[in-house]
């Protein structure tokens, strides 16, 4: 009895750790699609990650959306409300989704609204939209009058509400109220992560610049999400930090393309290499800057480029990537509409 007793814990060891390796998931990752829901919709068939009724079928794949589905095209809220629901789909069946932030969703919070485009404001409006942006000048009256009269002093009241009103397109006041930190939306940005890893792959809009190659990625998630939740417009906010993950560039760019002065900065492939053992991981995936010739595989594989152009405003290839057994395999869609 004893004997049997020994052998089956025995054996329970043995295949302890061959129980616990579970094989890679299959990853799909998207970058930017700036408000293009068609699109994305091509990418997500060709991915077999949706039926014809745009229902999740990819099964215990993992999604990862780098971020940017907002601002440039007029199908923004569509794109988030379908990530959305697949979120909760993939959920029920063993897979995931992750939407990571992007520094268009956080400029959305702050109310930096210089790529939003009317249709994007349109998707807002309904029968009470008239209403509602009446409301809001008779409400904030003073305060639109006071600046408008900066520009020009001479302009009377009538003339400044029709100025403000051709600047105030309807579902504008919902929009901006849906993004705002304590809107629907701008609280659902402040959940999403700004890096993510699945596996040995770590994936961030941007990127990981030398001044966050040893914050860990729990620290680095934690002030992006509190920067959203507070609305923080400061420069030097993570949110908003050229170096920081939402902006950087360096990865891809140098010689001042990036906005940054390359004097006293370690080389892309010391950083690129500083950025990885910091974080534990064998390769980055990042948007953010647009590559149109389709997904690059970079730097021996260590950096991959997924920005396409997907977004009709950039004539791009709708291309995504797939991780499978460890291989990086490039796609790319056909586009259904032109």
């Amino acid at each position: 009895m004893i004997r049997r007793l020994v052998l089956m814990i025995a054996m329970l060891l043995i295949a302890a750790p061959l129980a616990a390796q579970a094989p890679a998931p299959r990853i799909v990752a998207v970058g930017d699609l700036h408000g293009d829901f068609s699109a994305w919709i091509d990418i997500a068939r060709d991915a077999r990650l949706i039926d014809p009724a745009n229902h999740w079928t990819g099964g215990k794949t993992v999604l990862v959306q780098t971020g940017d589905m907002v601002d440039r095209g007029a199908d923004s809220l569509k794109i988030v409300r379908h990530l959305q629901q697949l979120d909760g789909e993939a959920k029920r069946v063993g897979g995931r989704v992750i939407v990571l932030m992007g520094n268009h969703e956080a400029m959305q919070v702050i109310g930096d609204d210089r790529y939003v485009t009317p249709g994007e404001y349109a998707a807002f409006a309904d029968r009470q939209s008239k209403a509602r942006r009446d409301a809001a000048f008779t409400a904030n009256a003073k305060a639109i009058i006071d600046y408008y009269h900066v520009k020009d002093a001479s302009l009377s009241p009538k003339a400044i509400r029709a100025l403000w009103t051709a600047d105030t397109p309807l579902g504008k006041v919902e929009h901006d109220t849906a993004w705002a930190p304590s809107g629907d939306l701008g609280r659902w940005v402040a959940t999403l992560p700004a890096v993510a890893k699945v596996g040995d792959t770590l994936f961030v809009h941007g990127g990981i610049s030398a001044n966050y190659a040893l914050v860990p990625m729990e620290e680095i998630n934690r002030r992006a999400r509190a920067a959203v939740a507070a609305g923080d417009s400061r420069e030097e906010a993570i949110i908003n930090d050229q170096m920081g993950p939402l902006w950087y560039r360096g990865l891809v760019q140098r010689g001042g393309d990036d906005g940054i002065p390359a004097a006293g900065r370690p080389t892309i492939d010391n950083e690129l290499a500083t950025a990885l053992k910091g974080q534990g991981a064998k390769r980055m995936v990042i948007g953010h800057t647009p590559r149109l010739d389709g997904v690059g595989i970079l730097h021996n594989g260590t950096l991959i480029q997924i920005d396409t152009g997907i977004s009709r405003y950039y004539h791009g290839k709708l291309g995504w990537l797939e991780i499978l057994g460890g291989q990086l395999i490039p796609h790319a869609a056909n586009r259904s509409v032109q």
